[in-house]
């Protein structure tokens, strides 16, 4: 019997997520179909007459199909065809994979309660960063410097490699108890520097404790699902009914248990349409197997799609490059499609690349938003370098998914430092730059033009009114300053402004009428930065997820004061003055990062030159008319722009705990490197620039796998 679902194979720019939209508009109007007749065929013998049947049926409703996407770019890009194509008749929620089984886990949190006997009460889901610290105090006593020095690592590097593995084994469909065998044939001889047994009792000692509490982190609900509601009978019987079809886009991204999601629905008699792009699989290496769900192709009829779009160059350039990085005794000339800038220096290939963009852009022949940067690794300095000479030139530049920490924004900085001025016992915290800087910040946000308070009488008053204590550091009035009268009476005037409200907070914490920190920041924010002026969207960014980080932030910690079993196992007295510096030695770090929203704009895209990095690109199905291939020389190449998770070939479903060796890891890079060049040709239409300096940034000669595409290349 031939099977009604689909399988749809090509490369990119080849039209598959389109043609999954028309997979989706076919669906629902065969089920609308069918709903319409099982419907009149029941009411056949009541008194509505059939007009009166038909338009009680064709109001819209949300149709039965599970629609997938390998990320949050990929859904909204998804759902907008399908909206295009069906004229907004039917709602849509596309989600990804792993949203999909968040948003399930929660759902049915009671059959979870019931299959585990676990305390009834509201899953809350922790953060990345707020596992990471959490696990770091459960295991403090347990990662003493012995473990350290066995591990190599840092205990923030070592804690965070231990819930990757616990991660990577729920995407494998592995169980928590089953990591030790995983870990004991994967490494033989090799465990000595983290122990198998040791690791799975960290974790099975972690996944019980955030099961006592409610609290939910991505490996924890992956675990669950698979383990606990994929098998309750109750459970498939909801999602059978629920689910008539499976529309997945790019499914090569996709963890191995979204294998047995879709092998469920299939048994059960779902039609599927899945799109699979052999030359994506950007996610391998962090969770994703893509050989594992390419199974599915057996079950589907294949369809494969071959681009009849000129308008890229993979099919000219593709076999050629590949060939010329693979084999080393291959001698080619590439044509003059491919360009080589070459320099001796770091800084001087930075600046000949600018030279290059700003010409191309002032002679007419592109427009900055037809030409992308892409490196295999984007450091400071690179991205400061585009940045500021493009800017200069009036050539705007957009980085793609930044992903600056929370910390490097200036607003937020100076509300950190303005909660350890109103609550006591965070004086060390806190020292005289960083309020001068807070001062300067603050006094901005209630004008449009000129500073009240500029950084050199910031600095005087800091350095005059200032008074550090580590119990209470505190601002003294502006006349204790002998010299006050050189700050000027609208500097004065602001600085009285930002004491006496720091005063009236200080007053409404003793008569405990101020609550969480959270509510004093937003009050902080509505009084200096958003009164009477708009922030820039960068800081907008940064404002909305400092709130966001801080009301997740208390909303764990009141679950946590809820058990009292918590006290006991931290062995230290949790008190709003400790949590609160936690919180700011949190941002401090780094590890929390603000991601504008929404990530696309809204209208026309912004016309700008485009700045990322492989992974990111390839990533977000970004498409240009030139791309610059920055430090083609790197060996950064070979490992896709993305570093690949420890341990993670150990949970591939087709070689499961199988040791990962040299040639598996030399065989694995020259794939990845095949599927790259690939992947990137067919996103570019016109030009393609190798980008190479002979020394790196940290003055290494560069002798990277993209080193003969360089040679083989006319240089500028």
């Amino acid at each position: 019997m031939i099977s009604d679902s689909v399988w749809i194979v090509g490369t990119s720019r080849s039209g598959k997520t389109t043609r999954l939209a028309q997979q989706f508009c076919d669906c629902v109007q065969n089920i609308g179909n069918q709903h319409i007749e099982s419907f009149y065929t029941k009411n056949q013998n009541s008194k509505k007459t059939p007009s009166a049947i038909k338009t009680a049926n064709l109001l819209p409703t949300e149709p039965g199909v599970l629609v997938l996407a390998s990320n949050d770019d990929n859904r909204r890009l998804l759902t907008d065809k399908i909206v295009t194509l069906t004229s907004g008749k039917y709602p849509i929620r596309a989600k990804t994979t792993l949203g999909f089984i968040q948003d399930e886990v929660i759902l049915f949190w009671p059959l979870i309660i019931e299959s585990l006997q676990i305390k009834a009460q509201f899953p809350v889901r922790l953060r990345p960063e707020t596992e990471q610290e959490l696990a770091t105090k459960l295991w403090n006593f347990q990662l003493d410097d012995e473990t350290l020095r066995r591990a190599g690592v840092n205990e923030y590097r070592l804690v965070r490699r231990i819930l990757d593995l616990w991660q990577l084994a729920a995407y494998s469909g592995t169980s928590c108890e089953d990591i030790t065998k995983i870990l004991q044939k994967g490494f033989q001889e090799n465990t000595g520097n983290l122990e198998p047994e040791f690791l799975s009792s960290l974790l099975l000692n972690w996944r019980n404790w955030c099961l006592e509490r409610g609290l939910l982190t991505y490996g924890l609900i992956t675990e669950l699902y698979h383990k606990n509601l994929l098998t309750n009978s109750n459970y498939q019987q909801n999602l059978k009914h629920r689910y008539q079809m499976i529309i997945a886009d790019d499914v090569d991204d996709y963890p191995a248990i979204a294998y047995n999601l879709f092998e469920f629905l299939l048994d059960a008699g779902t039609v599927a349409a899945f799109s699979y792009n052999p030359d994506g699989c950007v996610r391998w290496g962090l969770g994703a197997d893509p050989q594992y769900l390419e199974r599915l192709a057996k079950r589907c009829q294949v369809e494969k799609l071959v681009s009849l779009k000129v308008d890229n160059l993979a099919d000219q350039l593709a076999k050629p490059m590949i060939e010329l990085v693979t084999e080393a005794m291959t001698i080619l000339s590439l044509p003059k499609s491919v360009n080589c800038i070459k320099t001796s220096s770091r800084a001087q290939l930075l600046r000949q690349t600018t030279d290059v963009i700003i010409d191309g852009i002032k002679s007419g022949k592109i427009e900055p938003e037809e030409i992308a940067i892409i490196a295999p690794g984007l450091d400071a300095i690179a991205r400061y370098t585009f940045i500021e000479i493009l800017t200069k030139q009036n050539i705007p530049v957009e980085s793609l998914n930044e992903q600056l920490s929370l910390i490097s924004s200036p607003a937020v900085r100076a509300l950190l430092t303005l909660l350890t001025l109103v609550y006591p016992g965070l004086g060390r915290l806190v020292d005289r730059d960083e309020v001068a800087e807070m001062l300067v910040v603050l006094s901005q946000g209630n004008i449009n033009n000129g500073e009240k308070i500029d950084p050199v009488r910031a600095a005087l008053i800091a350095d005059n009114c200032f008074v550090p204590h580590p119990e209470h550091p505190h601002l003294l009035a502006i006349k204790t300053f002998e010299r006050w009268d050189r700050i000027g009476y609208t500097a004065t005037k602001a600085y009285s402004e930002i004491l006496d409200w720091i005063e009236k907070e200080k007053l409404e914490l003793q008569q405990s009428l101020l609550l969480a920190p959270v509510f004093l920041l937003y009050k902080a924010i509505q009084n200096f930065l958003y009164k009477d002026n708009q922030p820039p969207f960068q800081t907008l960014a940064a404002l909305r997820e400092l709130l966001e980080t801080a009301q997740h932030y208390w909303e764990i910690d009141t679950r946590l004061r809820q058990t009292d079993s918590i006290l006991l196992l931290l062995h230290t007295q949790q008190t709003m003055t400790t949590t609160i510096a936690e919180f700011i030695q949190l941002l401090k770090r780094g590890t929390i990062t603000a991601n504008p929203y929404p990530i696309r704009p809204i209208g026309n895209a912004k016309k700008a030159v485009t700045l990322a990095t492989v992974f990111q690109y390839r990533a977000s199905h970004k498409y240009h008319r030139w791309h610059f291939w920055l430090d083609a020389g790197s060996p950064l190449w070979a490992k896709g722009g993305a570093a690949t998770l420890y341990g993670a070939t150990l949970f591939l479903k087709d070689r499961l705990g199988e040791p990962w060796t040299a040639a598996d890891e030399q065989e694995a890079e020259t794939q990845r490197l095949r599927r790259i060049i690939a992947d990137l040709l067919a996103r570019v239409s016109e030009r393609v620039y190798l980008c190479h300096s002979d020394l790196a940034v940290n003055g290494q000669e560069q002798m990277g796998p993209l080193l003969n595409l360089v040679h083989s290349c006319d240089g500028m």
